[in-house]
């Protein structure tokens, strides 16, 4: 009985944070368009030098802004920084801030408004991640990129001045991360580490109120410096864990907002073939977008002893794939067979022309055999290392194989044991996927390089062309010509076949018919400010 209460007042909390109605003020009858949406990971910090993960990620990018941002097609693009120029030799970047972007209201400013943003903040926010003391997981984005002696500076109050040790162009793409987001240095000051849920930003909404692992509240910025924007008057973010209970609240109208699958329900709300389900279309629509994630199984190159450093059994095993089944019959078609390379679709340079591994069961066989194993004689069971919530996928690879005569025995472990292992070089083969830490190839071509450890390189894959490849790229200034420099890469990627390629992935949206606007950036990035819900 105790238990069946418990459940009970754990309903009505859930009822009353979704159906506490779109009027949050009590000042006025006008119905107000809150945009309501639910964070199955509860957010632990709403301070930008914090934004690891997704759930805080998104928050703190309804709260802040950063130099730059990027657009649906992931071009870095003017945000606070309104223009920029570089260096001949690549080493200077020179920013010019807009002169209109304020912090929001907070009674630490004078006379309780917010100022004014500057160089200096620019300056101040980013030596603050770099700060051993402020502790922020982000601190990598600059470590050995900019310059040790003052690489941060104002040339006045509109200017900013970044100097990095080495050129690297992808910079742009990192200073888009929201751990670049400004931040005021009073504010944080007077807070100290409460910061986190006392955020003050220049972003489209501002902090109401946070209710920790409950609900977050955002209200409008009407002193937001982009005109008209936003069009909504508020956010509320629940935080249901239980996804299968968040998903019938969307089905009742009580979220605006859905995105992701679980096997639990993906049948409802798709079919096979990857369309909504005839009964939604009426008032659900699905909004399919590349999310920038390679998901791949991973081989030991360094190892003597592992039967895989073998070529064309690689080889062998990348045409034994039908990944279009594999994505048919385990995702509902949400994400695109990786037939091209280790980079995903959706960045720029992604190019479909790249030839890589489809199905070809007889190409499999003549490999198999060139290898030394015909029909699988002779070969050993082959121990692929997964987690527990893709032995699914990974019994579908075993069954394919097994139609060649490999054999394949799945081990599941604990995420976190199985990634130590990799990194610690104690498994031969496993299941691993790689997601973009900004919009840029080098991101994803980065886990072949040969002079980095694990992570990223947990394939251990070493390959003198490649790395002189690669460290090439890095000084590329002209995109174009870095991009070749991708693709020649890849085709080496490709060729020696150090990861067997399974598919790029793909996020599937879902929003009620009403709600307009909703960004389509393949870093899977919530983006607020341009949507109404009429």
């Amino acid at each position: 009985m105790k238990h069946y209460n418990h459940i009970l007042f754990f309903l009505f909390g859930i009822f009353i944070l979704f159906s506490c109605g779109n009027n949050n003020s009590g000042e006025t009858n006008e119905v107000k368009k809150i945009f309501k949406y639910n964070q199955p990971n509860t957010i632990t910090s709403l301070d930008p030098a914090f934004a690891r993960s997704q759930n805080n990620i998104w928050a703190v990018h309804h709260l802040f802004n950063g130099l730059v941002e990027l657009d649906e097609g992931l071009n870095v693009k003017p945000s606070i920084a309104k223009s920029w120029e570089k260096s001949e030799d690549g080493l200077e970047i020179t920013f010019h801030l807009r002169d209109d972007v304020f912090f929001h209201d907070h009674p630490n400013f004078k006379e309780g408004k917010g100022r004014k943003v500057t160089a200096q903040d620019v300056v101040y926010s980013f030596n603050r991640i770099i700060d051993e003391t402020t502790g922020s997981p982000g601190a990598w984005i600059f470590k050995d990129r900019v310059a040790e002696n003052e690489p941060f500076s104002a040339r006045d109050e509109n200017t900013f001045v970044l100097k990095l040790k080495k050129p690297f162009n992808p910079i742009m793409g990192i200073l888009s991360m929201q751990y670049c987001s400004i931040v005021p240095k009073e504010i944080i000051e007077h807070y100290g580490n409460d910061f986190r849920k006392n955020p003050v930003g220049t972003g489209p909404f501002k902090f109401k109120n946070w209710l920790e692992g409950q609900a977050l509240f955002l209200e409008k910025n009407e002193n937001y410096f982009e005109s008209g924007l936003p069009i909504l008057d508020g956010v509320k973010i629940s935080f249901v864990g239980d996804r299968k209970t968040a998903f019938l609240e969307f089905k009742k109208g009580n979220l605006d907002y859905m995105s992701g699958l679980e096997s639990s329900f993906s049948d409802e709300l798709l079919t096979q073939e990857g369309h909504l389900q005839e009964a939604l279309k009426n008032h659900v629509q699905l909004i399919k977008i590349p999310f920038l994630n390679s998901e791949y199984l991973g081989i030991n190159m360094n190892k003597e002893d592992n039967l895989l450093k073998n070529k064309e059994l690689r080889q062998a095993l990348n045409y034994g794939i039908d990944r279009k089944l594999m994505l048919q019959q385990l995702r509902n078609n949400v994400g695109k067979a990786a037939k091209s390379g280790f980079t995903p679709f959706g960045l720029p340079s992604y190019d479909e022309k790249n030839i890589g591994y489809e199905y070809n069961p007889t190409k499999a066989k003549a490999l198999l055999e060139k290898a030394g194993y015909p029909n699988g004689k002779g070969l050993p069971e082959i121990k692929l290392m997964t987690t527990k919530g893709y032995v699914d996928l990974c019994t579908f690879i075993a069954r394919q194989w097994k139609e060649l005569g490999v054999n394949v025995q799945i081990e599941s472990l604990e995420s976190a044991t199985l990634r130590e292992m990799m990194k610690k070089e104690q498994v031969d083969f496993f299941r691993a996927s790689w997601i973009a830490d900004y919009p840029d190839g080098e991101s994803f071509l980065t886990v072949f390089y040969g002079g980095n450890p694990a992570p990223p390189n947990y394939p251990r894959f070493k390959n003198e062309k490649f790395d002189q490849l690669y460290e090439a790229s890095l000084s590329e200034l002209d995109a174009n010509k870095r991009y070749d420099l991708y693709k020649e890469m890849e085709k080496i990627v490709i060729d020696e076949a150090p990861v067997i390629f399974l598919f790029y992935d793909e996020t599937a949206v879902f929003t009620r018919s009403n709600i307009k606007g909703i960004n389509k950036n393949a870093l899977n990035l919530l983006d607020l400010k341009r949507v109404d819900k009429l």
